[in-house]
């Protein structure tokens, strides 16, 4: 699977799935995805999005998982020290 599978998917579209209009039976179940952990980097990520179709709004179980990015140079592991010094 190359770059040119995903330059015509609407990722903008994904992103905007509402979790309390969108069919749960729609979605993949994340837990159904294996990743082939041999695959060089960018063909794991590519292989992931191709099995997940929406990497924004998917299933885990029966619960709907939803997730967004700020546009920012701050890692998670910045959020979490932060988050850790404020307690």
């Amino acid at each position: 699977m190359g770059n040119s599978d995903f330059s015509q998917v609407d990722f903008s579209a994904f992103k905007q799935v509402d979790v309390k209009t969108v069919d749960p039976d729609t979605l993949v179940d994340i837990n159904d995805i294996t990743v082939d952990t041999k695959l060089p980097r960018e063909e794991r990520i590519l292989d992931f999005i191709r099995q997940i179709k929406n990497p924004y709004c998917y299933r885990c179980g029966k619960v709907v998982v939803k997730i967004s990015f700020n546009d920012t140079d701050a890692t998670l592991e910045d959020r979490m020290e932060s988050l850790l010094r404020m307690m």
